[in-house]
């Protein structure tokens, strides 16, 4: 069984966390942006402070061509990153932020 797989079965069996979600979202990045934008909203739903989360929905956001979701959860993820002194993860949405809004000026 694949691990997208494995991880919507636990999900079905009512096992939700933000770690899964996590998971979930990084399974179908790729492929499939939309639901893995789906999942790590979820994710950050439950747990605000997750960096990580915020920073791949941000990738997902930028994948599916929505710039300012991608903005917002890039904003909030370097919150959650300095809330925690998590100084890489916010230097990463600092420069992802950066290109962005470069982007679309």
């Amino acid at each position: 069984m694949e691990p997208a797989a494995r991880f919507e079965a636990l999900l079905a069996q009512g096992k939700d966390s933000a770690l899964l979600r996590f998971s979930l979202g990084m399974q179908y990045l790729e492929a499939e942006p939309a639901r893995a934008a789906g999942h790590l909203r979820r994710a950050v739903e439950q747990d605000a402070g997750y960096s990580a989360a915020w920073k791949l929905l941000g990738k997902a956001l930028e994948a599916m061509g929505d710039a300012a979701g991608a903005v917002q959860a890039y904003e909030n993820g370097i919150a959650a990153a300095d809330a925690k002194g998590d100084k890489q993860a916010s230097r990463e949405m600092g420069v992802f932020l950066k290109r962005l809004r470069k982007a679309g000026s």
